[in-house]
């Protein structure tokens, strides 16, 4: 049992999201309405010169007092966002940058969601449980308790030095706990085949600067993880586009762009993946290697969400198939643990990791040792593989509800995941319209044009089970899709 959560909460998955909903909102109500106003001026929802909703209409439509409105107002303004005119009321005020520096920020915020509209937002401090495109497991889900633990575990470390420069490969214990739990996935390998890195982002990053050159194609999912997919646009990679079905990647449209389009590189995120939650089958895993051998391509395995697949649930995995040959595997502890410890690994031959470890050392010196100590404590000391039953258990309890409550609502899933905590659904109306809507009201969605290569409009939407309860949300929702597909029809 993690030291901060009752043994009620642990065998009760709504009452950890309840919990949630708590942390995410013992804000003052004053400290809300700020929050509330920043975010919109940010987003330019508020522009500058804008009045103000007055404090009467304020007060009345978010549900609190004209003082409570009066003190956020006054806050604003001693912040510089707003500007106070006697008799007119409140006014959003102008940028005092340059002319120049305000035209570079209005081109910058015209285009509000692209490739990296969803990272910025889920960083911007709306809460978990009014985020149903969170990427991550809310506050009374995530192992913050197992960080602090391990937090102090390493303070209280005898002789401990951390004056030293840190290795670029990683830290040594916890490169070796890692072959560990790779042995448990029958991926052989040693703690030189493995290198430390901020998350899976960098891990891709350090990979296609080694292998890849502007214009190289790369096979990347269609749908796939954003973050990914802005990489390898932003080093100029002509990115080609892999269907996925029901059961996973398509092997047959595999096979015909492998061949066509002679790909030096395929990226796949094999288990659970991001955003349709589909596991690669023994099968599939088989005959994936066999193209990727015929037309020589590097395999990316993006293996993040491991720790989210109860044992039991069958899973194949190219780097146990392949051992590391042409199969280069990532992992990392941010998911399961908490986001800001940004604590990853890619395992790989030995001479590829010390490549890569030198490409790294270049590039940003090392990962900071404390926080693969940490994480490193985390997994020895901390009761990790308990804390991810516990994930699993509260999440499966929670799928069935969420799932059907999307139905309801007109939604469409892509498929009944087997664990983790994303659904893909066809919300039937242009999501970036609807993701937009939702940010004004408040609420970070996911729309489906970020996990498309070329960020194609769709009616796609990525929902974290996690942190789809919001009861206001979910009305919010159901109002919204209920006008834009009548908006539609009308047309």
């Amino acid at each position: 049992m993690t030291p901060s959560t009752s043994p009620d909460l642990q065998n009760n998955p709504q009452a950890l999201l309840d919990r949630s909903v708590t942390l995410g909102s013992q804000m003052t109500l004053v400290e809300q309405l700020v929050h509330w106003a920043e975010h919109r001026i940010q987003e330019q929802v508020f522009r500058p010169g804008m009045r103000m909703p007055s404090v009467r209409q304020l007060a009345t439509d978010r549900g609190v007092s004209r003082s409570t409105v009066v003190e956020a107002y006054e806050r604003l303004v001693v912040r510089g966002h707003l500007q106070a005119r006697r008799g007119s009321g409140f006014f959003v005020r102008e940028p005092t940058a340059s002319p120049a520096k305000r035209a570079r920020t209005a081109t910058v915020r015209t285009q509000t969601i692209d490739m990296g509209w969803l990272i910025r937002n889920m960083q911007s401090g709306i809460p978990a449980d009014m985020s149903p495109g969170f990427g991550y497991l809310p506050p009374a889900l995530c192992g913050g308790d197992l960080i602090k633990a391990g937090l102090r575990s390493v303070a209280a470390t005898s002789g401990m030095q951390l004056s030293h420069a840190a290795l670029a490969q990683g830290y040594a214990p916890l490169r070796e706990q890692i072959t560990r739990k790779l042995a448990e996935i029958e991926i052989a390998a040693t703690p030189a085949q493995v290198l430390t890195t901020s998350g899976a982002t960098q891990a891709i990053d350090l990979i296609v600067r080694k292998y890849l050159r502007p214009g190289d194609s790369v096979i990347v999912g269609n749908p796939a993880w954003s973050a990914q997919l802005g990489t390898l646009s932003m080093m100029g990679i002509n990115l080609i586009s892999l269907p996925y079905t029901q059961q996973g990647p398509d092997v047959q449209a595999l096979a015909d762009l492998a061949a066509t389009c002679k790909p030096k590189m395929l990226i796949l995120n094999t288990v659970l993946h991001n955003p349709t939650s589909t596991v690669l089958s023994s099968a599939a895993a088989y005959q994936i290697l066999r193209i990727a051998e015929a037309h020589d391509m590097i395999i990316v395995e993006d293996d993040i969400y491991a720790d989210f697949l109860p044992a039991g649930v069958p899973a194949a995995r190219l780097a146990s198939l392949d051992q590391l040959k042409r199969v280069i595997y990532l992992g990392s502890f941010s998911k399961m643990l908490v986001p800001n410890i940004r604590v990853g690994f890619l395992a790989t031959t030995a001479d590829i990791a010390e490549s890569l470890g030198n490409q790294k050392l270049l590039t940003s010196l090392a990962t900071p040792e404390i926080n693969e100590r940490i994480v490193y404590r985390a997994l020895t000391e901390g009761s990790y593989r308990k804390h991810c039953q516990r994930v699993q258990s509260a999440l499966d309890e929670l799928r069935e509800p969420v799932f059907k409550r999307m139905e309801s609502l007109g939604m469409k899933a892509f498929c009944r995941p087997q664990a983790g905590y994303q659904g893909w659904f066809d919300a039937g109306v242009d999501t970036i319209q609807l993701a937009a809507l939702a940010l004004e009201a408040g609420y970070l969605l996911a729309p489906g044009a970020l996990f498309s290569p070329m960020q194609t409009p769709s009616t796609w939407l990525r929902m974290n089970i996690a942190t789809s309860q919001n009861p206001e949300m979910l009305i919010w929702l159901d109002k919204t899709l209920v006008k834009l597909r009548q908006r539609g029809s009308d047309c």
